[in-house]
């Protein structure tokens, strides 16, 4: 990986007259000569620590959400917990981006964004290592809350960390931070149980084993602590990337970024909240749709597992193609086509077809990598990305919250899966005509300035 990192270095200068002026200013500076070596030593180690914080937290930003899925029974059992309240469990997630993730913006901009992510990684090890030994729902509820309040200030931040760390490599680094979301959400619900098996079958244990992985995601990030400035060239040192970053504070203090002025940043919102939904429909009613239809429960996991796993090469290979193109929004059309067949399939053939729609279902959960990619992409500055991230994924979040509850209820009371499979469906057409909108090239600091 770092070895793809190095080529794509040495292509900065054909890139270059793609670039902002910001970003310009940046890759020259990063491409002269050091002052010192040793600057040059410590900006390079400090990139290093900032791509295995990446990864780390990337990897920790899913599991307590799918490890829980995986031993929901158990847990319900071992609490106590009704049916309902277990229905409001698995949208707490949502919920909890949503109100938590508006606040990263103000608390990056008063400790930096580092700051804010290492505690973020600190607040999942403790929500995950202390809710299975609460003994109450209430407590379990709260401590869920805790780590996923974690999660919400982390999922903002990646992409400004990737935007200012890494102004000319938003494609690749935002591939690599999707890469590993997906492939900890794989893991997680693809072991969780085997673990909890091998540590004796406790749930509690099988839960608590992920604040390992959490803990280790906080080190990377302590030595970034003192790290404050708010622009990519900040970051990299030199005289004149803290100019240019001065330039754009002074600019944003003559006008202001009002978001919600933004048609790009609301198809961007809306688009994220949309394939939010269909994520979490998905992870919460595939498997059960599959053994209505007669499929073994082992299958239907290993189903679920199939398609939360083609996000692992996708979620990397989206991204860089999306950086290539000037409108992002034919490939959220093609995602949006594949998960219309994988509808299909399901409605007309659930059984005879079920890898084929599992394989075109995980291929239209790509939309994550690819909205993450567009809110790099349509802010110049890294204070418009902050802003951006927080706005699109707060408000996608909230859209996503009805969803899945209203699968259960339509499954419920018509006692099958196509008005469910409609609704799917449905809601994949609105995705694919705000997708298309958010990617054109046009960037919210040009819409949403007050004047």
């Amino acid at each position: 990986m770092m070895g793809l990192m190095a080529r794509e270095e040495t292509r900065t200068v054909e890139t270059r007259t793609a670039m902002s002026p910001t970003e310009r200013g940046t890759a020259a500076t990063t491409n002269a000569p050091e002052a010192t070596p040793g600057a040059g030593r410590t900006r390079a180690w400090a990139t290093r620590l900032v791509v295995v914080g990446i990864v780390l937290s990337a990897l920790n930003l899913r599991p307590a959400i799918t490890s829980l899925g995986a031993l929901l029974e158990e847990v319900r059992d071992g609490l106590g917990m009704s049916g309902s309240v277990a229905g409001v469990l698995t949208s707490v997630p949502p919920l909890c981006f949503a109100v938590f993730g508006i606040t990263a913006p103000r608390l990056a901009r008063r400790f930096g964004p580092a700051a804010v992510v290492c505690a973020g990684m600190a607040a999942i090890t403790a929500g995950l290592l202390i809710r299975p030994y609460l003994g109450s729902t209430a407590g379990f509820l709260a401590a869920s809350a805790l780590a996923l309040m974690g999660i919400a200030l982390s999922n903002v931040l990646m992409p400004v960390i990737v935007k200012r760390w890494f102004p000319d490599r938003v494609g690749s680094m935002t591939g690599l931070y999707s890469m590993a979301l997906a492939l900890g959400t794989s893991l997680a619900a693809a072991v969780t149980v085997p673990l909890t098996d091998v540590l004796g079958g406790s749930w509690r244990s099988g839960l608590a084993v992920w604040a390992a992985l959490a803990g280790a995601a906080v080190l990377p990030w302590l030595p970034l602590l003192r790290d404050r400035g708010g622009d990519a060239g900040t970051a990299r040192g030199g005289q004149r990337e803290r100019a240019e970053a001065q330039q754009v504070g002074a600019a944003a203090q003559q006008a202001p970024l009002r978001i919600t002025r933004s048609r790009t940043a609301w198809a961007l919102a809306v688009f994220f909240g949309l394939q939010a939904t269909a994520a979490y429909i998905t992870m919460g009613w595939m498997p059960q749709i599959f053994r209505d239809a007669g499929v073994p429960a082992g299958t239907a996991g290993v189903l679920l597992a199939v398609t939360m796993v083609m996000g692992v090469p996708l979620a990397f290979v989206i991204p860089r193609v999306a950086t290539r193109l000037p409108h992002q929004g034919p490939i959220a059309l093609v995602l949006g086509v594949c998960g219309l067949a994988g509808y299909a399939g399901l409605y007309f053939a659930p059984a005879a077809g079920a890898w084929a729609w599992a394989l075109l279902l995980g291929v239209s959960n790509c939309a994550f990598p690819l909205a993450l990619t567009m809110v790099g992409m349509r802010a110049r500055s890294g204070p418009g990305v902050v802003q951006l991230s927080a706005f699109a994924q707060s408000t996608g979040y909230l859209i996503s919250i009805p969803g899945p509850l209203l699968v259960g209820v339509l499954y419920q009371h018509s006692g099958g899966w196509g008005l469910p499979i409609a609704l799917m469906t449905g809601l994949m057409l609105p995705q694919m005509a705000v997708g298309f909108l958010a990617g054109r090239n046009r960037t919210v600091e040009d819409e949403a300035t007050a004047r």
